[in-house]
């Protein structure tokens, strides 16, 4: 009796989009049947008249072994023994027209390293998991009530063996010891991995899949990335994974054209393709399509134990029309632009992970005005756990990169985020976008002479740090990386050397330290309660003044920037309370690279204030600065 074959209620379950567990049943498992050792083969192939398993352990005879079709589900199996793990395998399909095609295993939990591009067996079970703790203390707290700084990073170009082939890759577990005593030190909540899922094209970065339930063999097996997790959450940081189901390669191996028709693709092209980045977009009308997908998020969660998920090119998704000139795309029903099979597959994926897994973050990158993509799913929202605030990066970049003399004539960049923040859970993502394609490094963003450049980025983060919304750097951000990011290189680390980079490395790190210790930058990250404005008018000298506080913390925090090179002497602010305000970060300090002005560490309110204020501080601004204040 095979322990694993798929059932009439598996069939029925993945037939409806709601087998959450499907990837223990379709793939290659290996299994004991009637006490013969060998490997369970299932795969959904709706549309082929005939199926096979080929692999090195039959020297690739393609009619050898014959998969059965079982009754009324477009599902091929077969139990072959003698199949040991690691051994290399595909799927030979004889399409309708009699063509025949080479695929790799959609459900593959490993994959021959690229160019290669078959399967491979592997058995994802026996890992010893030892973060239970990490787990329980997760889906027990509010999500929103705690800190959550994320670093964006690339395996694959964070660091690498210098000299060694194949653009020498730290392995998973290499890449653990470096990663962990770099993330502990510098203070962040989580790592956010991208292009983990298998792709063939390292220039992809891993946008483009072809095995959503493989994690990339570049740096490893799949129980050398459980190592990595389970490492991380046990040093108390979370990982996040980007994931990609809004379109996937069409490599020939892959999903595309998988059976000779369109399995995983809607058939027509206008819904099945995306022109401008050579891509199939997902049948999200089709169940069995919904089921691949919303699985896949379980298998991460239930084999992986992420803690969440960026969803990637979430707009892509929402609008037919996205991308497409006139006639490249099909009206809804409605006549209109929205996608309604994409809206109810959110809905779904959110409402079912959520209920399982409270503390299972999906955050969505979504770059338009599509409203309640965080809102609850029962209020009409898509449900989403957060949204990077791309509207609040835009205006922060632009504001930022503009020659001080002009920035009066742009002050309000800075302060419209606010106006909307309310509306959203939002993450605030200075991301690898960011950071490529000509649009320079966060450094070389800023104007001035070098030592500006680093000065003016210090005051950015600042103002990052200390805004509402959740935070997203960037890996290489945080000490001043001054080229563009390439997935060819690892990081500039040698500019660590220089005290520039050094400076700005330890003030992010004070950042950090600073948002992690004080309640009130995280837990009202969506309320006028948490954040009110000074002064958010003076642009004419460009300075802007803030505080941040919270029912659930007696401290409050000031924040105060001026973001031109002049110095503003006998700087009147009003304050809202009387009393002593403590300074306890400032980004002139000349042990971050500025130029040492001298603040008042402590500075009195005096009664008779200012901007509606009843109390008010009377300081010097030194140029390009941030100053916070502990009242």
């Amino acid at each position: 009796m095979n322990p694993i074959a798929i059932t009439e209620t598996d069939r029925y379950l993945f037939g409806e989009g709601t087998h959450y567990e499907i990837y223990k049943k379709l793939g290659a498992h290996p299994c004991n049947v009637d006490g013969k050792d060998g490997v369970y083969f299932a795969v959904y192939a709706p549309n082929a008249q005939e199926v096979y398993v080929i692999g090195d352990f039959n020297d690739w005879k393609e009619w050898d072994i014959p998969l059965k079709k079982l009754e009324d589900s477009g599902i091929w199996d077969g139990f072959v023994e003698g199949v040991k793990e690691n051994q290399l395998y595909k799927f030979f399909i004889k399409a309708k027209d009699g063509s025949t095609l080479y695929k790799a295993d959609p459900f593959a939990n490993y994959a021959e390293k690229r160019p290669g591009t078959a399967s491979k067996i592997y058995d994802i079970n026996g890992f010893k998991w030892t973060d239970s703790k990490w787990i329980k203390r997760r889906d027990s707290q509010d999500m929103f009530k705690q800190p959550l700084a994320i670093y964006e990073c690339q395996i694959g170009s964070f660091m690498k063996h210098p000299g060694k082939e194949d653009g020498g890759y730290y392995s998973y577990r290499e890449f653990t010891d470096r990663i962990v005593e770099y993330l502990k030190e510098m203070k962040y909540t989580h790592i956010e991995l991208m292009g983990i899922a298998e792709h063939p094209f390292d220039g992809s970065w891993g946008y483009q899949v072809t095995g959503y339930y493989a994690p990339t063999s570049r740096y490893g097996e799949p129980k050398d990335f459980m190592y990595l997790v389970n490492t991380l959450h046990k040093n108390g940081i979370g990982v996040i994974l980007d994931w990609v189901p809004a379109h996937f390669a069409k490599d020939v191996h892959g999903l595309a054209n998988f059976d000779g028709g369109a399995v995983f693709e809607h058939p027509d092209p206008r819904l099945g393709e995306h022109p401008e980045w050579g891509t199939k977009i997902f049948n999200y009308s089709k169940k069995e399509v919904v089921d691949f997908l919303i699985a896949n998020v379980f298998y991460w969660i239930k084999e992986f134990h992420v803690d969440g998920i960026r969803v990637d090119a979430v707009a892509s998704m929402l609008y037919l029309d996205y991308g497409k000139k006139q006639g490249e795309w099909v009206p809804n029903k409605y006549g209109d632009n929205k996608n309604l099979e994409a809206i109810e597959f959110f809905k779904h994926l959110n409402s079912i992970v959520h209920k399982e897994y409270p503390g299972f973050m999906t955050i969505a990158e979504e770059s338009t005005a599509w409203p309640k993509i965080t809102g609850p799913v029962e209020e009409d929202g898509l449900g989403f756990s957060y949204k990077w605030n791309m509207g609040w990066m835009h205006d922060f970049c632009e504001y930022m990169k503009l020659d001080p003399y002009f920035r009066k004539d742009n002050h309000y960049n800075m302060t419209f985020a606010m106006s909307y923040n309310e509306y959203e859970n939002y993450i605030l993502p200075l991301s690898h976008d960011e950071v490529v394609h000509l649009k320079c490094s966060m450094v070389e963003k800023m104007p001035g002479f070098k030592v500006d450049k680093y000065a003016n980025l210090r005051a950015g983060y600042t103002f990052m740090f200390g805004h509402c919304g959740k935070k997203l750097l960037f890996m290489g951000q945080d000490f001043g990386q001054e080229r563009e990011w390439s997935e060819e290189r690892e990081l500039d680390w040698y500019m660590l050397e220089n005290p520039l980079n050094r400076g700005l490395k330890d003030y992010v790190s004070e950042l950090l330290k600073m948002y992690r210790e004080y309640p009130c930058l995280y837990t009202d990250d969506n309320s006028w309660k948490g954040f009110e404005w000074m002064n958010a008018d003076d642009k004419d000298r460009s300075t802007y003044s803030f505080i941040r506080r919270t029912e659930a913390d007696p401290r409050c925090l000031l924040f105060v920037m001026n973001m031109t090179p002049m110095k503003w002497e006998g700087y009147k602010l009003g304050v809202p309370k009387a009393g002593k305000y403590k300074l306890i970060l400032n980004s002139d300090d000349a042990k971050f690279g500025g130029n040492g002005n001298e603040v008042e560490k402590e500075i009195k309110a005096v009664k008779g204030g200012c901007e509606y204020q009843p109390y008010a501080l009377t300081l010097d601004l030194p140029p390009y600065s941030a100053l916070v204040f502990e009242y």
